[in-house]
């Protein structure tokens, strides 16, 4: 199934580079910009958006733009796509993890430990992703492009089945999974009791690009009880002809809990 170049998530440790049309305007400036816009460039840490990537040039969205973190390695990017999307060429790389390793020292957390307790490993980003459509919210959803190109598959033969899969989430970048946990300190949690319901940052499988959750209709997200649905049923049977796996069956040797919901395309 043909996946467009032009609208992937270019991908770098503090910044992403959007297709602006994908990006909804957060006011008239943003909206004239966006207009006009082929790419842009917005902060992975808080999703603010920085330049406008045009035809003549780059404008700047934010004040002391040339002191952005990460703003060359972004530039950088983005002057390399054009030859890497004309060629076709699909290799996915990936991120360092120096930045995550500075992060989870100041959380104050033993990352060997923690993958010894659990049996997960550290997950890097990659370096681009493919657009799959839109999740049930009307996000975009991001996966890498072998697996985007499965999930569409997989959608359209559960569909001619009568039965509707719904991409709850694909995705998510480190920088997510610590503003969870960002958020939760400053309510006054512990780094424990914060990773009692929530993964760690960096060994979530969403950082990949290959996991995704799925719901379909009239159903409440990622909830166990997907499991008694039809689409949960198909899963099971036809899952595995796209790829596809569920990663955390009920007693895991990861201690996490059953996540019928969540499926990670195995096949790359």
């Amino acid at each position: 199934m043909p996946i467009p170049l032009k609208l992937a998530l270019l991908n770098t440790p503090e910044i992403e580079l959007w297709p602006a049309g994908l990006l909804r305007a957060r006011g008239n400036h943003d909206a004239r910009a966006l207009s006009r816009a082929r790419r842009v460039l917005r902060r992975k840490r808080d999703g603010a958006y920085l330049a406008a990537d045009l035809t003549e040039g780059l404008l700047p969205l934010v004040p002391n733009l040339r002191r952005e973190p990460g703003l060359d390695a972004a530039l950088d990017t983005l002057d390399a796509w054009p030859l890497h999307a004309r060629s076709g060429l699909e290799h996915v790389g990936e991120l360092p993890l120096h930045r995550l390793h500075e992060r989870l020292d100041t959380l104050g957390l033993d990352e060997a430990a923690y993958a010894e307790r659990t049996g997960l490993q550290l997950v890097a980003e990659p370096d681009w992703l493919a657009f799959a459509g839109f999740d049930r919210y009307r996000r975009p959803l991001w996966l890498q492009v072998d697996a985007a190109r499965a999930w569409l598959r997989m959608r359209d033969h559960a569909m001619h089945d009568d039965v509707v899969l719904e991409a709850i989430s694909g995705y998510r970048s480190h920088d997510y999974q610590l503003g969870i946990f960002d958020r939760k300190r400053a309510r006054g949690l512990s780094v424990a009791e914060i990773l009692a319901v929530n993964a760690a940052p960096g060994f979530s499988e969403h950082h990949s690009g290959l996991a995704l959750d799925i719901g379909t209709p009239e159903e409440p997200p990622a909830e166990e009880n997907f499991e008694d649905t039809p689409a949960f049923a198909w899963l099971r049977t036809h899952a595995d002809e796209f790829g596809f796996e569920m990663s955390y069956p009920r007693d895991n040797p990861h201690g996490i809990v059953y996540e019928p919901w969540h499926w990670r395309f195995s096949a790359a």
